[in-house]
């Protein structure tokens, strides 16, 4: 049986507050503990969004009630809330500022670079800025790091023209890490097809699954990337098969059983996955210590994956059917066995915000 300290996943969307048909902090965080999760660091763009204090109330409210597993909240970056000064208790009780530099809607739009600047100003220094930026966007977000003296972290990369900027930036000393999910690892476009199952929508995922090329400069450079997320993006079967399908994945349960089956392969050692899904994620996002808290595997079972097993609530994965190796027995979380042989063991309401346990 193998010990893993728990797994911190820094970019979930758990749908809550307006859209918990497809998951709330108690689906979502179940998933999280099967998956070996222990801390989820949950994003701003739900409806309404979370961007102020009023709103990360309704947030952090909704996952004391619900969560199973310890987790944070990020505040959304918008044209009108750039004075963090007049929200510094907000920010100081989220787990980071996330700015959504290509698209998005409402209140977290910023349709030019000029809203960009009060942002970097302004956010206090020692809490982590997450951007959602692509190719050009990621090349603007970098410089404005590197203008701004402050750390950026680049979410879900997926292109070598990505990867390839920011090993050189990191040469230049900028502070700048990144994370990569492991659908643009493990998945290309040229996948469409047989993860569709006659559901093109099935495939809609931002970014866009790549090219191959660009999957294989990921696993070349895997020394460039910090850590491994799942940007979970939960959306239901009939919402995914529909005329206009949303986009995202689910993740949360299939990660570490690919990274095992990765590191079975040889394409990734046990250390690089401890160091990407753990020590990194921990050191770039402040986040405090779990005691007691630790992952039992049995990395030599094998399985084929079954979205019907799982606790997400949207209902599928792009990996159905995949072999994969390790299983999850049991996670502890606090000296307490939170999941385990497939059962829940804790309580909605167990998990701490990581941000009031820090204090």
């Amino acid at each position: 049986m193998l010990k893993l300290p728990g797994l911190i996943d820094p970019h979930v969307h758990l749908r809550e507050p307006g859209a918990i048909h497809k998951e709330d902090f108690d689906s979502g965080t179940s998933a999280a503990l099967a998956g070996g999760i222990t801390v989820v660091l949950a994003m701003p763009n739900t409806k309404p969004p979370i961007f102020d204090s009023n709103t990360l109330d309704i947030a952090l409210s909704a996952a004391k009630q619900k969560a199973r597993c310890d987790y944070g909240q990020y505040l959304g970056a918008g044209p009108e809330n750039s004075d963090w000064g007049n929200h510094l208790a907000a920010a100081s009780q989220s787990a980071g500022l996330k700015m959504y530099l290509d698209s998005t809607f409402g209140e977290l739009r910023l349709d030019d670079m000029t809203l960009w600047m009060p942002h970097f100003q302004n956010w206090p220094k020692e809490m982590p800025i997450v951007a959602h930026s692509e190719s050009r966007s990621m090349a603007a977000a970098i410089l404005f790091a590197a203008l701004y003296d402050r750390p950026i972290h680049i979410a879900h990369i997926s292109l070598k023209e990505e990867i390839l900027l920011i090993k050189a930036a990191k040469e230049r000393g900028i502070k700048v890490t990144c994370e990569v999910c492991p659908h643009h690892l493990f998945l290309s476009k040229d996948d469409i097809p047989s993860i569709s199952h006659g559901h093109p929508g099935r495939g809609e995922v931002r970014p866009r699954l790549a090219t191959k090329a660009d999957v294989n400069a990921m696993w070349e450079h895997m020394d460039v990337i910090d850590c491994f997320a799942t940007d979970h993006a939960p959306h239901t079967v009939a919402e995914k098969d529909s005329e206009n399908p949303p986009p995202g994945f689910p993740g949360l349960e299939t990660i570490l059983p690919l990274l095992l089956t990765a590191v079975h392969d040889k394409r990734l050692t046990l250390d690089d996955l401890i160091q990407k899904t753990h020590i990194n994620p921990k050191r770039i996002f402040n986040l405090p210590d779990q005691p007691e808290t630790w992952v039992e595997v049995d990395e030599d079972e094998q399985y084929e994956v079954k979205a019907s097993e799982g606790f997400t609530r949207c209902g599928w994965t792009p990996f159905e059917g995949w072999k994969v190796r390790g299983r999850v027995r049991k996670t502890v979380l606090r000296g307490q066995t939170a999941f385990e042989d497939g059962r829940l063991k804790v309580e909605a309401g167990y998990g701490r915000n990581i941000r009031e346990s820090a204090n």
